[in-house]
């Protein structure tokens, strides 16, 4: 678990960068309408909960910078005995203190005064404040009908002369650069995906459905991580689904000979195991699998050789494109190396934490602490299956530590596996 003194050292890197006479507002969310008077689960904003651990919506952060103080409140919903009858249970102060480390808690039913002695010029509580940050990303609802976005527009009818800024970027930017806590949450995500794949290893069968063996994933992992679920919607493609990058609805029955792409991730505290192993389901390579296999596993090792401080996702791409090209000219599966856009047509990685695809600035070196993804693939419609191995990689201060590494991915350890399960 992150604790109190991590958050209150993320809200400090962030008070660096906020403007002098500026104040800070970061809304937990809400749970989004799905029909009628349904809801979608509840997914806290991850920015919110990078900085304080709270994952109870309709939370707030205020955070004040003004005449040399930082000043931090948080807000959560006040207790309401009748509702938490039908919901259950809501943080006390004392706890939401405990998690976040921000000793002054108050209650949401208080924060539109407290913005006004903050942003009323006839107020001022704080000193001048010219500057209001919000997270100003547009899928983020801070009530069923009100966007982050909507809240500006209202505030600037109140308060025009206060300028609003996106706070996004600076949040963002932090994130990227993990702590060794946030690694030790990765490693976990991870050693609990891998007991999801060994369990789908050993059901995979011909004549199964699909979604079996996906649910055989979900079944396992959230019975050794405490019911956390999945890092996204499991992809598991058979055949020549597996040429389908996000294959969406696991329906088919598996056919004798097939390959099984699978793409999935266990949760731990919110950070994201992103895995893709790719295996026959009758446990033994055919020659024409085993190459194409061989060549997606030998670009996978190669990334994994290149990646380091310095270097840009778009140079992990490029050289992804170059190896794969040239592997198939030289086996005569493709005429140009140009054409490589037919058979791979995604890129190598992105950044993972919080979110799977976690918010970056990609044309940024990498450096040590981001957490990548590495996912070389080669989809072959007229060959019935397609290839993505897909490890986690940790950028350290001379490479990179496979953090996936022990899932196995050899032809070899493959193959064993099955003779041993039978």
């Amino acid at each position: 678990m992150i604790k109190a003194s991590e958050y209150a050292a993320r809200r400090s890197k962030l008070f660096e960068k906020l403007e002098e006479g500026s104040a800070m507002l970061i809304y937990a969310g809400v749970a989004k309408s799905s029909s009628a008077d349904e809801t979608y689960p509840f997914e806290v904003n991850r920015n919110f909960y990078y900085l304080t651990g709270i994952e109870q919506e309709n939370s707030a952060l205020l955070l004040i910078k003004s005449e040399g103080e930082f000043k931090e409140f948080l807000f959560i919903d006040p207790y309401n005995p009748a509702k938490e009858k039908w919901y259950g249970k809501k943080l006390e102060v004392a706890e939401a203190r405990a998690i976040s480390g921000v000793h002054n808690v108050l209650l949401t039913t208080a924060l539109t005064a407290k913005l006004d002695t903050i942003l009323n010029d006839k107020r001022m509580e704080y000193g001048r404040i010219s500057a209001l940050y919000l997270d100003l990303e547009k899928e983020l609802k801070i009530a069923e009908q009100t966007s982050t976005n909507d809240f500006k527009n209202a505030l600037l009818t109140v308060y025009p002369e206060i300028e609003i800024k996106d706070v996004y970027p600076l949040i963002i930017r932090l994130r990227m650069v993990k702590s060794k806590a946030e690694v030790d949450e990765f490693r976990r995500a991870i050693e609990i995906t891998a007991l999801g794949i060994q369990a789908v290893m050993a059901k995979a069968r011909s004549g199964l459905h699909e979604y079996e063996l996906a649910d055989e994933f979900l079944k396992v992992i959230n019975d050794e991580s405490g019911y956390q679920g999945l890092s996204f919607n499991t992809i598991m493609a058979s055949g020549i689904h597996s040429t389908i990058l996000h294959y969406p609805k696991p329906l088919d029955r598996i056919k004798k000979g097939d390959m099984l792409l699978m793409d999935l991730g266990a949760r731990n505290h919110y950070y994201c195991a992103d895995i893709s192993r790719t295996i026959p389901v009758e446990g033994k390579f055919t020659e024409q699998q085993k190459m194409i296999y061989s060549i997606v596993l030998g670009c996978n090792k190669a990334i994994a050789n290149y990646a380091r401080p310095g270097v840009t996702i778009a140079e992990l791409q490029s050289r992804t494109k170059e190896y794969l090209a040239s592997e198939l000219v030289s086996k005569g599966l493709l005429e140009k190396k140009q054409d490589i856009t037919k058979y791979y047509f995604h890129s190598v990685s992105h950044h993972i934490g919080l979110d799977t695809h976690d918010p970056s600035e990609r044309d940024l070196p990498l450096e040590e602490g981001n957490i990548i993804s590495n996912e070389p693939g080669l989809y072959m419609p007229e060959l019935g299956f397609g290839v993505r191995i897909e490890d986690d990689l940790l950028i350290t201060k001379k490479g990179c530590e496979v953090l996936s590494e022990d899932i196995i991915k050899s032809v070899e350890d493959i193959e064993r596996f099955y003779k041993q399960r039978h």
